[in-house]
């Protein structure tokens, strides 16, 4: 379902967000806000290799 609305955003409607976001926070917070963003998906990522990295010392483990 996702995949589909994902076809349904072009470049007009990106256009639009990005306006409404510049709009909402501003020239000088955008950085700061993506900044923030690119923080939290790093540490979701790390977070992610720690727990298949456990995953797969507890299976090497249980052989």
């Amino acid at each position: 379902m996702t995949s589909m609305i994902l076809f349904l955003i072009g470049t007009p409607e990106i256009l639009f967000i990005a306006l409404i976001v510049l709009l909402l926070f501003g020239g000088k917070k955008i950085p700061e806000l993506m900044k923030g963003i690119g923080k939290g998906v790093r540490s979701f990522k790390d977070g992610m290799n720690g727990i298949e990295t456990k995953i797969e010392k507890d299976t090497t483990e249980e052989k």
